[in-house]
């Protein structure tokens, strides 16, 4: 086949499975994870079902793959805080903010603990840490962070009680985990 058919068919169905994922993102905001069927999914993409099938064997999949691909666009927002102008302490306090922010969005219950098992979680989660590592032994070389534990340490303790955040229930509460998590990041006098 030449290459332009190729192109063109491998853009479609881009285009279809991005649709797919669309309607599950109205689902999951409609009713909650477990309100997103096959049928559903069939209907609010605009595609038959039989076509459904196609790409994903069931609902559960159809999830796996949303969830990965918010998992993902996590990742980029959280990236972007961490290259803004400012200080390595400013960047990681935009950063942390951010994730606290998304840590209070996530879905409860059964469905989604199994999505955040899944092993794309895992590897966005190390993602995140050498993210926040690197920000925090940036810090620690012009001593706007502490530097008597090392980065690593420091990245995951603030990952574990930034995710705290989820059961909190106003922003005022998200900005004193925030500061409370990152002021023992600060120099020993």
């Amino acid at each position: 086949m030449p290459k332009l058919w190729n192109e063109t068919i491998d853009a479609h169905r881009q285009a279809v499975r991005e649709a797919i994922l669309d309607a599950a993102a109205a689902l999951i905001e409609d009713g909650g994870l477990r309100a997103v069927t096959m049928s559903q999914l069939a209907e609010r993409a605009g595609i038959g079902r039989a076509t459904l099938y196609k790409y994903f064997p069931d609902a559960e999949a159809v999830l796996g793959a949303w969830h990965e691909r918010q998992i993902s666009a996590h990742l980029r927002q959280l990236a972007e805080a961490a290259h803004r102008p400012g200080t390595a302490a400013q960047r990681l306090t935009g950063v942390a903010t951010a994730y606290a922010d998304l840590a209070r969005q996530r879905h409860g219950g059964e469905l989604a603990a199994l999505l955040h098992q899944s092993e794309h979680v895992s590897h966005a989660e190390q993602h995140l840490i050498r993210l926040l590592e690197a920000l925090i032994a940036e810090g620690a070389k012009t001593a706007d962070l502490r530097d008597d534990v090392p980065p690593a340490e420091l990245a995951a303790y603030c990952l574990h009680a930034l995710t705290a955040a989820s059961t909190l229930s106003s922003r005022a509460a998200v900005d004193r985990l925030v500061a409370v998590t990152l002021g023992a990041l600060r120099p020993l006098p």
